[in-house]
């Protein structure tokens, strides 16, 4: 009766639950969500340690999912899903730059979310199973086993210029490490301000495991302002 009362109404007109399409939404919702947090929490984090990016991987997966399983009844299918992904790289440049491998899970974030959700009585649940396994696996592989060491790179305004200077290659890198207790292997000199006699330069360097959370930007200078 309540049923047929709300089909009455056009804003109302559905019905207040369909058992078969809220259970396999609960299923895929808890696959996604699963394959999330363990790329996420277990394979991501212990090894870039950046709780910022924690916050916005979630959110773009679970955001994602929704959109896509609830848009899912339009038909717009493989186009749709090309169409988020343009969205977002549009969105990229209209924000702060992300380092390559914070891009990469970005995207593989947002591709789980849209297989999860766009997969349908085609795809069976143990080829779903399979495609996030994969995907979990291939990452843990790439970050824990094939490379062992992980190169982070952090951005530092630098006021000995002169040190930028090819033959002083070898000052710059140990003058760097001193200051910064960090193992550094490699810079790349950046913009040059000799108006104030700093320049910006990018370290790279291998994070120790037991360290804490990384630093940020970083001004080294021994200058008063």
């Amino acid at each position: 009766m309540i049923e047929l009362l709300l089909l009455k109404i056009p804003i109302l007109g559905s019905k207040i639950i369909d058992i078969d399409s809220f259970l396999e939404m609960l299923i895929k919702f808890a696959i996604n969500l699963i394959v999330a947090f363990i790329i996420i929490r277990k394979i991501y984090y212990p090894i870039h340690k950046r709780k910022d990016y924690l916050f916005t991987y979630f959110l773009f997966n679970i955001l994602i999912f929704f959109v896509c399983i609830l848009l899912n009844g339009v038909k717009l299918k493989l186009g749709f899903a090309f169409g988020l992904f343009a969205i977002f790289g549009i969105l990229r440049y209209r924000t702060e730059q992300l380092p390559i491998k914070e891009m990469t899970y970005l995207f593989m974030i947002i591709a789980i979310a849209i297989v999860n959700s766009l997969s349908d009585d085609k795809v069976s649940l143990a080829e779903l199973v399979l495609v996030n396994g994969t995907i979990v696996l291939a990452t843990y592989l790439l970050e824990k086993v094939f490379l062992l060491k992980h190169e982070s790179r952090k951005e530092i305004v630098y006021e000995k210029i002169e040190n930028i200077k090819p033959e002083n290659y070898g000052l710059l890198i140990n003058d760097l490490k001193e200051r910064t207790g960090l193992n550094i292997h490699r810079v790349q000199v950046g913009h040059i301000d000799f108006l104030k006699d700093t320049v910006r330069i990018i370290i790279f360097y291998y994070e120790d495991k037991n360290a804490q959370e990384p630093i940020q930007d970083i001004f080294i200078s021994n200058k008063n302002e």
